[in-house]
């Protein structure tokens, strides 16, 4: 039996993110990976997406100035651009392996079972830790109460298709379905996005998500909402769809997007008594599990927050203070800037509208429609809007939402913003690069 100070049970960014400053503060480490070293977000999640995202980019900065000085907006070259994903994605998982090697962490390929609280089992290999991290991520989702469900692809199953087919649908009304949906009607495809509700990014506010329909309909993308599918057939190549409610679809693909599920459910966690709920593994707010000694971190826990690769690399940074004993206080969490990328992005921070419109005793709220401002105008953009939520008492920023070709960076500018403090002081004592998204601060 091989014993350990800290054994990490997932090689995602977050597993990969917390083994080297434990390592280097002279801990003996192993990291336990029964998938691909790297984790989802390089392998088949948020990288590979935003590759893909380039070309759909380039197409439509192009479409939207076609007439004011370009002549034609570029086709994308699906099986090229697969090729140009692979090039960053086949590396990872031995690169990722590799790096660790190299720092002399030990590496362990397989599942991962607790005996007990200092016990793990990997294949035949039994394992003794003083303290394990849980940093197992998540998988997508399945939609069980359809029938012939199996028949659905996945998300990765989007990431690494060699040809798009003509005629998509994906069920489920999330970010993945919109990114993915996004991408497939810019290199061509007709688009179906089917969600079960009439409140698809229900966590984004209704009016933004709203004019975000409105542009994608326009792109060949058509949404089918209060649409709860119950069943889907093959049909020679073509896949049928039914709500049994009178709506049927006959599409080339569909893809299941309709969220996903954290992978705490094969570690048994149960026996040991970790405690877990339907949002994953429950922690404290010093990331430990109800057992003490088991610690979990990342898309696998049950938080609030949201689950992206930037938030689990902070739980990490956290972790290897704690567990070195270089802190003691709870994690506190920054504002989190949060993307549906495409074309346009839609991206929030801080405070909700939704939370303002609440408390409007706390809260205002000031929207600005910035189509015609210089900064969109210039890329001819179809909409661009912002609005930003100020506390009356301070007034100062503490949310902000806006959707345009170029929200991923305003996004970031009021997230900085508001975790300096979110004073107007803040944003004109700088000198920012003009003209950017970040100049255009000051007047809103």
């Amino acid at each position: 039996m091989t014993n350990y100070d800290v054994v990490i049970i997932g090689a995602g960014p977050g597993g990969l993110g917390l083994a080297y400053p434990l390592k280097q503060a002279g801990l003996n480490i192993a990291v336990v990976e029964e998938n691909l070293w790297g984790g989802t977000c390089p392998n088949r999640g948020c990288d590979p997406k935003k590759v893909l995202l380039a070309a759909v980019e380039a197409r439509m900065h192009s479409k939207y100035l076609v007439n004011n000085g370009i002549k034609a907006a570029p086709e994308i070259d699906w099986p090229a651009l697969m090729q140009f994903e692979k090039t960053f994605t086949a590396p990872v998982s031995k690169n990722s392996r590799s790096g660790l090697s190299n720092a002399d962490i030990d590496t362990i390929s397989g599942h991962a079972e607790f005996v007990d609280s200092n016990t793990l089992k990997v294949g035949d290999k039994i394992i003794h830790s003083a303290k394990f991290v849980i940093a197992t991520g998540q998988r997508p989702g399945r939609l069980m109460a359809v029938k012939n469900q199996e028949l659905m692809l996945t998300s990765t199953d989007f990431l690494k298709m060699d040809q798009l087919p003509d005629e998509i649908a994906f069920i489920g009304g999330g970010y993945i379905a919109f990114e993915l949906a996004m991408i497939a009607a810019a290199a061509g495809a007709k688009v179906h996005i089917i969600h079960h509700n009439d409140r698809p990014l229900k966590d984004f506010p209704k009016e933004y998500v709203d004019d975000l329909l409105k542009q994608m309909e326009a792109e060949n993308i058509q949404i089918h909402l209060n649409t709860d599918i119950k069943e889907i057939k093959k049909e020679t190549n073509r896949f049928i769809l039914d709500d049994e409610s009178g709506f049927t679809l006959k599409v080339d693909r569909a893809f299941v997007t309709a969220g996903r599920k954290p992978n705490d459910d094969t570690l048994n966690l149960e026996k040991i008594g970790v405690q877990t709920d339907r949002g994953g593994i429950v922690v404290n707010d010093h990331l430990e599990t109800t057992i003490k000694g088991i610690f979990a971190m990342g898309d696998v826990i049950s938080k609030s927050h949201p689950k992206l690769t930037p938030v689990s690399g902070f739980e990490a940074q956290y972790l290897a203070k704690l567990l070195n004993n270089q802190t003691t206080e709870a994690i506190d969490y920054p504002a989190i800037p949060t993307v549906v990328y495409g074309m346009p992005k839609l991206a929030q921070t801080g405070v909700k509208l939704q939370e303002a419109l609440e408390h409007e005793d706390q809260y205002q709220i000031q929207t600005n429609e910035t189509t015609d401002w210089f900064t969109y105008r210039r890329l001819g953009e179809p909409q661009a809007k912002v609005s930003v939520v100020r506390e009356r008492k301070t007034n100062k920023i503490v949310g902000a939402v806006t959707m345009s070709s170029e929200a991923e960076h305003l996004i970031n500018d009021f997230a900085t913003v508001i975790n300096h403090g979110g004073s107007a002081s803040e944003i004109n004592n700088q000198i920012w690069a003009y003209p950017t998204e970040a100049s255009d601060l000051e007047y809103m």
